[in-house]
């Protein structure tokens, strides 16, 4: 009964969006009294109908109800509890009632919380959502039922995919989700404002919140992705330019673009069409993510593999959507009055100059990832790799690190050159100092990396420099959020830069007993022992590690074996130090009894991770200070209407 009661709550819950989006109409256009009421009170059914219906999928595939087809494809009874949990998502029918459940609340949340915006504004808002959710609904309950049911039902399901039974899975979907869906808000607000045409600063004071919390998801998804591929594929890299990969990617830099648009618009009433347009461009590349995953024509471990008839669905509905969007900002754009003025040389300025740097890697990005497919379609196959996207976007990345190191020393409206020159003394210096040290003490060194890590330091400087002069005590939230955020991208390209320029790597072959050695490492092969987890088992290689003259330690790298499926992987063993990671991975044994081993030296790699930490906590801290100077500026209101 579980099953049928989860796809009794998503009819409902469609039927409910469909019901939102008449109720809305029928205001707009009628102004019916309570009206708006009715559509708040039917929004915050329809999250809840969608969130029991995910309630309900987690129920069978903790319980092992094979009777389930999704639960018998993508799970088994023996696996690990966390497993079955996070295996309710870790498949394309799960996922996609995940990315749909969570649109669901955040609708709901905007229909119990928003108080700022205009009663037709928000109606309208709620219909732009009710929308997206209704396309969806159908898609689910058409073309990927999490629900249907196998008669008759097999003994055991078939596993979950073991490049997937990782703690990551619990988290990494997750928080790409919420960043996706919150871009779904943004974007509705974005279409509801037109409707209306309402475009201003409140719209903005509205939307702010959303778009921040949908980048700080992103991040948090970006880099937790980023170090599960890096210790679970056993390949020794961050970040690939995986077709799969870019489709998070793109929805954040659009993500990142629409945060500095949205503030000025909030703050100082400019950017209001560029607003708009970045809004319906962050959620576009958040369908074409989705549409990437799913559609069948990758093939990527990120992928999902299914039929090109439900990619059909989706791109149907990004066209229908977003084709839709764009239509009504042609018909509208002409009703957005012109916001305030500023000179070229001003904060304002220098953000219209980072939103365009990062539309221009969000279209090489694009450009990479779908020539390959478009050209493939047509009987051409060829590959866009790492090699062109660093040469492509690296440059245009380290300009843009430039402009975010002097947008903050800038003033409001207006600035002279001489002055913020002056200010930028101690970055530039900065800049130059770590340049010399790493061309003189790092070795070869590539320009690129010279280049970052020279940017890494003077952007360290230039983010910490708002807070001089102030009491640090007094200083808003906000102010810190933006500048730990600055500082993790800082943290993060030092990382990048480091690793790219003295990564070490060895491949070898060695008997139990033999030393080798890489970048001043030793390493000693003691013995391969089999071992046996709850669901695999492995050869497990013991490493006697030792650096210098320093204590050894033992690495422990296994090559495990999976029964369902039947799937053999690598999992590495990491020892991370202060100035960097060394990094295991067991290979085959050879004919002649040699063990391979793969070993990487990797200075400084931790950064990139804790960089991306950073940039999350400091978006995290700026959505709090935003939020707690509206709870202050209304419970004085609330005084002095007493």
């Amino acid at each position: 009964m579980t099953a049928e009661t989860g796809l009794a709550a998503l009819w409902l819950a469609a039927a409910l969006a469909a019901l939102q989006v008449f109720l809305a109409t029928l205001v707009l256009r009628r102004s019916v009294a309570g009206g708006a009421t009715a559509v708040r009170a039917v929004a915050i059914v329809q999250g809840a109908l969608a969130a029991a219906a995910m309630v309900a999928l987690i129920a069978v595939f903790l319980a092992s109800d094979m009777s389930v087809a999704l639960v018998a494809a993508n799970s088994h009874s023996m696996k690990p509890w966390l497993y079955k949990f996070a295996g309710a998502w870790g498949n394309h029918e799960g996922s996609m009632l995940l990315w749909v459940t969570i649109l669901g609340l955040a609708g709901a949340a905007v229909a119990r919380f928003e108080q700022r915006l205009a009663e037709r504004t928000l109606v309208a808002t709620l219909a732009a959502q009710a929308a997206i959710a209704l396309g969806f609904y159908a898609f689910l309950l058409f073309a990927s039922n999490p629900f249907a049911r196998l008669q008759p039902a097999p003994a055991d399901g078939a596993g979950l995919n073991p490049l997937l039974q990782d703690p990551g899975l619990a988290f990494h979907p997750p928080t790409l989700y919420a960043g996706y869906v919150g871009l779904s808000v943004a974007f509705s607000f974005a279409v509801g404002t037109l409707v209306t045409r309402d475009v201003g600063p409140a719209f903005a004071r509205a939307m702010r919140p959303w778009v921040l919390g949908a980048w700080v998801f992103l991040t948090l998804g970006i880099t937790a992705g980023s170090y599960w591929a890096y210790y679970e594929l056993g390949w020794g890299g961050w970040w690939f330019w995986d077709p799969v990969e870019n489709a998070s990617l793109m929805p954040w830099l659009a993500a990142t673009a629409l945060l500095h648009s949205v503030t000025v618009l909030a703050t100082r009433d400019g950017l209001r069409a560029w607003t708009v347009m970045l809004a319906v461009v962050a959620f576009s590349m958040s369908m074409i993510g989705t549409f990437l995953v799913r559609s069948g024509i990758l093939t990527s471990v990120h992928a999902f593999a299914v039929d090109p008839t439900r990619g059909t669905f989706i791109l149907a509905l990004l066209v229908l959507y977003i084709g839709g969007a764009l239509a009504l900002f042609g018909a509208r754009v002409g009703t957005v009055r012109q916001g305030k003025l500023f000179e070229p040389f001003s904060r304002e300025g220098s953000l219209v100059a980072n939103n365009l740097l990062l539309t221009v890697i969000l279209g090489i990005v694009l450009i990479g990832t779908f020539y390959p497919i478009v050209a493939g379609a047509f009987g051409t196959q060829l590959s866009v790799g790492p090699p062109f996207f660093d040469k492509a976007a690296g440059p245009i990345a380290l300009i843009l690190v430039a402009v975010m190191a002097a947008g903050p020393l800038m003033r409001w409206r207006r600035d002279d050159a001489g002055e913020v020159l002056g200010r930028l003394f101690a970055p530039i210096g900065a800049a130059l100092f770590a340049g010399a040290g790493a061309f003189v003490l790092g070795g070869p060194i590539g320009v690129l990396p010279l280049a970052g890590i020279a940017l890494a330091a003077g952007l360290a400087v230039a983010s910490v420099a708002p807070l001089t002069k102030r009491n640090l005590a007094r200083a808003p939230l906000h102010l810190w959020g933006m500048v730990i955020a600055h500082l993790g991208v800082a943290v993060a390209l030092a990382g990048m830069a480091a690793s790219t320029a003295w990564t070490q790597e060895a491949l070898l072959a060695v008997g139990v007993g033999d030393p080798a050695r890489v970048a001043g490492f030793t390493v000693r092969l003691e013995g391969v022992r089999p071992v046996v987890g709850q669901n695999w088992t492995a050869l497990e290689g013991r490493l006697s590690v030792t650096r210098g003259d320093a204590a050894p330690y033992v690495l422990r790298p296994q090559v495990r074996y999976f029964t369902q499926p039947v799937t053999t992987t690598n999992e590495s063993a990491i020892a991370t130090h202060v100035d960097g990671q060394f990094y295991a991975v067991l290979g085959a044994l050879g004919d002649d009894g040699r063990w391979q081993l793969r070993l990487w030296w990797k200075p400084f790699v931790t950064l990139i991770w804790a960089g991306g930490a950073l940039i999350a906590i400091g978006g995290a801290l700026s959505l709090v200070g935003h939020q707690y100077r509206l709870f202050r500026q209304g419970r004085r209101r609330a005084e002095g209407d007493a």
